[in-house]
């Protein structure tokens, strides 16, 4: 496993000129992961123009290579389940250009969300069905399954064995997609032996999760790693519990909120996650700054400092 970057907290820097600073301030960190379509921001991967040109391709992994980096991952994130007909086109179409455009740059991880579709017929937003338990909720999530979180994912996971047999797409565990939970994603991996999981221990301390058992317990399915880290502001989860409508809100006012690695779980316990991760395909620990209170010229040093240590 090395360290990585996902690196969208940077996309206002062209890519060269973020390498340069990467290896002066963030020694240790050797892999990137970068946006490639879907909601990620583009700014450090020219999707299309990459598909259509070889030569640009070979300029471009050059450049990475010359600086003594790797390009470790494509990050889709999105809704290709949209109940929007013309967002869940794009975001498919951004996945499967992703995949295809790992096949041609040699990369075996493309990063993505599972969706999260309709409620019912005519619906026109997406029905993120966690309280089955009311009424109106009934049933809700068994129907959005069988009816598209399943058919889709079984088709992307037999387009991408034809496209790039070796890749893995690693789908993050996220409240508000179909995937974000131990059960849920171990029901979307049974469609496919290429469809992996993208362990963010952030997404499970909120929820009150055990990101341990949950490494140990997804082994061999896990497939990548985001860093990042997760504070809580007890006073506001006394009185507000961790679900909040408002996020990203004020960071004063929130239970809880993303964090530098490091600041909310220290140096053993990261230690310990890897350990977990020991025989798992993870190629890459990538850190993923979303600390509100931290800019990512300060916290990704400081992430890079702690975790390639434990790597070496």
């Amino acid at each position: 496993m090395r360290v990585g970057l996902v690196t969208e907290a940077f996309v206002d820097r062209p890519l060269a000129e973020l390498l340069d600073w990467l290896t002066e301030h963030a020694p240790g960190l050797t892999d990137l992961e970068v946006g490639a379509g879907g909601y990620a921001p583009p700014g450090h991967c020219d999707t299309p123009a990459l598909l259509a040109d070889g030569a640009l391709r070979r300029a471009y992994l050059d450049a990475i290579a010359e600086r003594g980096f790797r390009l470790a991952a494509l990050n889709v994130w999105g809704n290709p389940l949209h109940p929007d007909g013309a967002v869940a086109a794009a975001h498919d179409a951004g996945l499967r250009d992703a995949v295809r455009l790992a096949a041609l740059l040699q990369v075996e991880r493309v990063v993505a969300l599972a969706g999260c579709p309709a409620g019912a017929p005519g619906d026109a937003v997406p029905d993120f069905a966690a309280g089955g338990w009311l009424p109106y909720l009934e049933d809700v999530a068994e129907r959005q399954w069988q009816s598209a979180v399943e058919p889709y994912w079984r088709d992307v996971a037999a387009f991408a064995r034809r496209e790039h047999p070796s890749l893995l797409i690693c789908l993050e565990l996220h409240p508000g997609t179909a995937v974000y939970n131990v059960e849920t994603f171990e029901r979307l991996a049974a469609l496919g032996g290429n469809l992996a999981a993208n362990l963010d221990p952030s997404h499970f301390f909120w929820q009150r999760m055990d990101g341990l058992a949950i490494a140990e317990h997804l082994g061999p399915r896990v497939g990548h790693v985001h860093a990042k880290d997760l504070l809580f502001v007890e006073e506001n989860v006394a009185l507000n519990g961790v679900l909040d409508r408002r996020w990203p809100g004020d960071p004063a006012a929130m239970p809880w909120n993303f964090a530098t690695v490091g600041r909310g779980h220290d140096a053993a316990w990261w230690g310990r996650l890897l350990h977990a991760l020991r025989d798992a395909p993870v190629q890459t620990v990538a850190i993923e700054h979303e600390d509100p209170l931290v800019p990512p010229a300060v916290g990704v040093p400081e992430a890079t400092a702690l975790l390639a240590p434990l790597l070496s």
